[in-house]
């Protein structure tokens, strides 16, 4: 039997209690020698006298009644509710049952919280390509330009500055070595991702990707252009669209321009666009040639280049 280490009464304890009844002390005397209540006391003599040694055994602590469990037909009725997204306590209200009930029987079914009625995401289907240039994704985030300071720094965002426009940074990024380009461009529009995506290719040859065979984006009009189209065939690469709604299908894009936004556009207040697109092309030099990289086995992506050559 495992004893509590604060304890105070054990089996043992009280039996040597009953002995000095026996031998005639007082309960008062009894309880003072072994620090316990003239009630304490009463009670295991009296458990003796009934049960004999038995009755100094400790007892179960399940109570010898319980409510009334709540009736499956009501069950029934919580779930139907809960699963037309109602809070406990509408239940409750529409039910006329304890909030506590009900909480409890939600717990019960697993539906405690409002998140569990949604269909389970799908695991992370994460993929890389063996060879620099087998695939390179590309992606467009647009930056709002900068007249005043933002809410990034003064936390007001009812403090705008309205009509101060966009500017766009496209993006490229080899899927297996992580080298990325970037470019801070006034449109997103066919024209441009064409132009940007020359300037890419001509860097990604600069750093020994010689061919590059797939291209992955998104369905933005500059990427379903028809001149875009015409670029890709006249290199001979496949271009490869995510589904709609799955930007994760894009992911690595995805994650650079997150990494981007937090190590460059919004690592230190800009006084204005200009000084904040001057400072992209040092960081990203830090970034393909200096910051280690996870999934890279904590290496920058152009040495994990110079290792696959």
């Amino acid at each position: 039997m495992r004893i509590h280490r604060n304890a105070k009464l054990t089996p043992g304890g009280r039996a040597a209690m009953i002995e000095r009844l026996k031998e005639g002390w007082s309960v008062g005397m009894v309880g003072a020698a072994f620090h316990q209540s003239d009630t304490t006391v009463r009670k295991w003599w009296g458990r003796y006298r009934a049960e004999g040694n038995a009755g100094l055994q400790d007892r179960s602590s399940r109570p010898n009644r319980f409510r009334r469990p709540v009736a499956h037909g009501r069950i029934v009725q919580i779930i139907a509710l809960r699963r037309k997204r109602l809070t406990g306590w509408q239940i409750a209200q529409i039910l006329r049952m304890p909030r506590s009930t009900v909480a409890a029987v939600l717990r019960r079914v697993g539906l405690s919280r409002l998140a569990l009625l949604e269909p389970p995401k799908p695991p992370a289907v994460r993929y890389e390509r063996e060879r620099a240039g087998e695939l390179v994704h590309l992606d467009v985030k647009p930056l709002a330009k900068i007249g005043v300071v933002g809410h990034r720094i003064h936390g007001d965002r009812r403090c705008g500055a309205p009509g101060v426009g966009y500017e766009f940074v496209h993006v490229a990024i080899d899927d297996a070595s992580r080298l990325a380009y970037g470019e801070v461009l006034a449109d997103q529009r066919g024209s441009t991702a064409v132009d940007f995506f020359e300037r890419a290719r001509r860097f990604f040859t600069a750093h020994g990707i010689r061919r590059i065979e797939r291209v992955m984006t998104d369905n933005g009009s500059c990427y379903v252009s028809r001149r875009f189209r015409r670029t890709l065939d006249r290199h001979q690469m496949r271009h490869l669209r995510t589904r709609p709604y799955r930007p994760q299908t894009n992911g690595k894009a995805e994650r650079f321009i997150q990494t981007m936004l937090l190590g460059w556009a919004y690592k230190r207040p800009y006084p204005n666009s200009k000084r904040r697109t001057a400072a992209l092309a040092p960081w990203l030099r830090y970034y393909n040639e200096q910051r280690p990289h996870r999934s890279l086995g904590m290496n920058a992506p152009l040495k994990r280049l110079r290792l696959a050559a």
